[in-house]
This record gives structure tokens, sequence and C-alpha cells, in this order.
């Protein structure tokens, strides 16, 4: 018979690729943003994609699925004609959404001031490369 012996390194191993696979939900490109335009309740797919800026109808697809697979939030079909479905947070996605409050309030705070910073980059990368090429 064979037994495993969880020690604390395998514990920390498991817990850490839990713990990635969670950050890897809430810090890609679309699901902060989407989850934030959910926080005044219900919305459309159309909703969505109009308020979601640069998204494709194929990635809003593919994010709204992996966040209903994570509970995060729920999608609710209206049998009415023409068919429609609306999107809305879960308990979970409301505290998903308190917790990234603060960073979605400091990104929008400080959109000027980073446009400031790439541009400023952009123009010392361009002379350097002038002054070198």
């Amino acid at each position: 018979m064979e037994v495993t012996v969880n020690t604390p390194d395998t514990r920390t191993e498991a817990a850490t690729c839990d713990v990635r696979e969670v950050l890897d939900l809430v810090a890609d490109k679309w699901s902060l943003y989407i989850v934030s335009n959910l926080s005044d309740g219900p919305w459309r797919f159309t909703e969505l994609k109009h308020a979601v800026d640069g998204i494709s109808q194929r990635m809003l697809t593919v994010t709204l699925r992996r966040l209903q697979r994570d509970g995060i939030l729920t999608c609710t079909v209206h049998e009415v004609m023409p068919p429609n479905v609306s999107y809305q947070l879960t308990p979970l996605g409301a505290s998903l959404l308190h917790a990234a409050a603060p960073l979605i309030a400091w990104s929008n705070g400080h959109l000027t001031q980073i446009a400031a910073a790439r541009t400023e980059y952009d123009q010392s990368l361009s002379q350097s490369n002038r002054t070198n090429g």
C-alpha cells in the first residue's frame, strides 16, 4: 500500500498553483473590466460588447464563459424573441469587485500620468536610437 504524505512544501506548491490560477483569472486583460461593468446589475451581451472597448465578440464570449465557470458571474437566458442572455455578478463576483475596486480606482486616477510616462519613455528611446544608430 502506497501512502502519500503532504509535507508543508507540497501543500505550499499546490496552494501556489491555485493562487496563480486565480490571479490569472483576475489579472487578464478583460476580466476586471467586465466585472466592473457588471457592478450596477445585469447586462446583456450586446451591452457589454459596446461597453468594453476593444474586445472582440469571441474574446468577450471566452471571458464570460471563464468567469461563469469560476463562479464570478451567472448567465441567464431570456426566452423572448429574439432570445437574449444577461450576465450578473454572483456574491463571489461582488467580493472580487470589492477587492479590486482600489486597483480600478487607482488605474482610472492615473491614466494621464501613465500616458505621459509612456510618451516620455518612447521619446527618449527614439532619441537614443537616433544617436546610436
